[in-house]
């Protein structure tokens, strides 16, 4: 149990990968310079029943076949490209910042100068390396367009730093990477990474990266922006069971899902080397949560989660393993509020 002069109640960290939204474009492979923004469309069809029906109803066929018959009719977002193109171009910014070792808010002076002294120990031995590979993984494997990868036959990544007097690109096939893995070693993923790896070890640099991707998934075929959560849906049949999001009506992704995806690197979870349990990376949460599962991969009760480990490190204390210590970091470079109950 921490000494009480030495508990942060409260504690905060901002998020130190700060994506934007990712903005949809219609184009074709062979001119891909040339992109239309892609629009939402409204559609209504007249579905099936096909939920889980009553025992009652399941075992009467008159019962059944009424039911059957009701129109199950719905109101729905969609969006596809046009019919004479191919390819779905995404298009993001990411900002990455340094300032790691500075918390946004800290009430507590002897926990602020153990915690610095602990964030400054790992920048001085592992600079972020590792972590800056995983995120640059996933840039060039083009992990952030979710459903939009399966099923694509050709993904072109092209990614620009922007800093002043720092400019630089790199062009990535994303379909020589592996989403399963980090195991790849790349000259131009390796560049970077470096550059990641600099802005996050910096106490107040920054890097700026523009990002378009480029994914051939089929003439006039649909896409998937991110969907909107509707918490006050009602009761009426005359509201979209659907709604798409856009942003000056241009379909997009939400930029949390984007940056869920950048920080999916989390390979260091107990089950990730069991394959047949294993949900592949996940993304960095301090429970390892993954909502689509509805499992913690990092419980208190097997001691791996972020307060545990987070407890000990920021106060000097080793970890054992540095496999941990890049999980906190990553946490960290995450953001959050981790303030800790002083009664």
């Amino acid at each position: 149990m921490a000494k009480k002069e030495n508990i942060a109640s409260v504690l905060a960290f901002e998020k130190k990968l700060v994506p934007s939204d990712g903005y949809m474009y219609g184009t074709s492979w062979e001119s891909r310079e040339q992109a239309t923004p892609l629009n939402l469309q409204e559609k209504s069809v007249r579905g099936t029943i096909s939920n889980r029906l009553k025992p009652a109803i399941q075992n009467d066929p008159v019962k059944l076949n009424a039911e059957v018959e009701k129109a199950n009719l719905q109101r729905v977002d969609s969006c596809a490209l046009g019919a004479d193109q191919d390819t779905l171009k995404l298009h993001f910014s990411l900002k990455v910042l340094g300032g790691v070792e500075h918390p946004s808010a800290c009430n507590n002076a002897a926990f602020n100068q153990s915690y610095k002294a602990a964030t400054k120990d790992y920048i001085s031995r592992e600079g972020f390396r590792e972590l800056a590979r995983r995120y640059a993984m996933n840039i060039a494997s083009a992990r952030f367009l979710w459903r939009n990868r399966v099923g694509a036959e050709s993904i072109e990544v092209q990614v620009s730093a922007l800093n002043e007097n720092a400019q630089q690109r790199w062009v990535f096939d994303a379909t020589q990477f592996s989403v399963r893995n980090f195991d790849a070693n790349d000259d131009d993923v390796n560049a970077l990474a470096e550059r990641i790896a600099t802005a996050l070890s910096s106490e107040n640099d920054f890097l700026m990266l523009d990002i378009n991707c480029f994914a051939k998934v089929g003439k006039a075929q649909e896409v998937y922006p991110s969907e909107e959560l509707v918490l006050d849906k009602g009761n009426s049949k005359s509201k979209k069971s659907k709604i798409l999001y856009s942003v000056n009506e241009i379909a997009a992704m939400h930029s949390q899902k984007i940056g869920n995806a950048l920080r999916t690197i989390d390979t260091w979870y107990p089950e990730f080397a069991d394959q047949e349990s294993s949900a592949g990376p996940i993304a960095i949460e301090p429970y390892g949560a993954v909502t689509n599962l509805g499992k913690a991969f990092r419980t208190p009760k097997d001691k791996q989660d972020f307060y545990t480990f987070f407890d000990k490190f920021a106060r000097g204390e080793g970890l054992g393993r540095l496999e941990d210590e890049h999980y906190v970091m990553a946490v960290l470079v995450r953001g959050g509020v981790f303030g800790e109950s002083d009664k």
